[in-house]
């Protein structure tokens, strides 16, 4: 009789394990494919609109943006292999511009399960003209993009921002450290 080694161990009970994880973790349990509506998505992000004035980081953002893309809830979750995915809508002189929807798949070591929101400040017309105009935008292909941590956005002032997106996370939830934003797609969506 031979005795296992760590690495038969290891592809025995690494998919069990993946199994387990996403039976008993509510946010990667199967729902039914069911895409929100127009209303729900712009009560979930008038309210995250309202959390975000409330921060003063990112009050000098507001104060220069061109545009607003809010993503309230983005889902995220993994064992080895992860992905994530929200809706939000895009903000403009305070109307909806559009919907859209973020996804992405990432790789690595990972394992866990978040959910988060997720603000991307459009602060030049360049920046948010290769959104409105991509059939889907791949962060990390166009303009380039800047993750405000806490400490950068105690620090932002109207003469430091000169990137044309910003982004900010707030509201985080669950096990994982944090959002991954680079290949990940944004892509206009229609809602009912």
């Amino acid at each position: 009789m031979t005795h296992p080694t760590r690495r038969t161990l290891a592809t025995r009970l690494l998919p069990a394990a993946a199994l387990t994880l996403a039976a008993t973790t509510p946010l990667l349990r199967p729902t039914p494919a069911q895409a929100a509506t127009r209303a729900e998505i712009d009560a979930d992000v008038t309210a995250a609109l309202t959390r975000l004035r409330n921060l003063p980081q990112a009050r000098a953002l507001h104060e220069q943006v061109r545009a607003t893309l809010i993503f309230p809830r983005i889902i995220q979750g993994g064992f080895v292999v992860g992905g994530q995915y929200g809706e939000g809508a895009l903000l403009q002189g305070g109307t909806t511009r559009g919907y859209f929807n973020i996804a992405g798949a990432s790789f690595g070591l990972l394992i866990g399960a978040q959910a988060s929101g997720l603000a991307m400040f459009f602060m030049t017309e360049e920046a948010l003209r290769n959104l409105m105009n991509a059939e889907g935008w791949e962060i990390g292909t166009g303009p380039a993009v800047v993750v405000l941590d806490r400490g950068a956005q105690i620090n932002a002032t109207s003469t430091t921002l000169r990137e044309p997106v910003y982004a900010v996370t707030f509201n985080q939830e669950g096990l994982m450290a944090s959002i991954a934003l680079n290949g990940t797609k944004i892509t206009q969506i229609r809602p009912s």
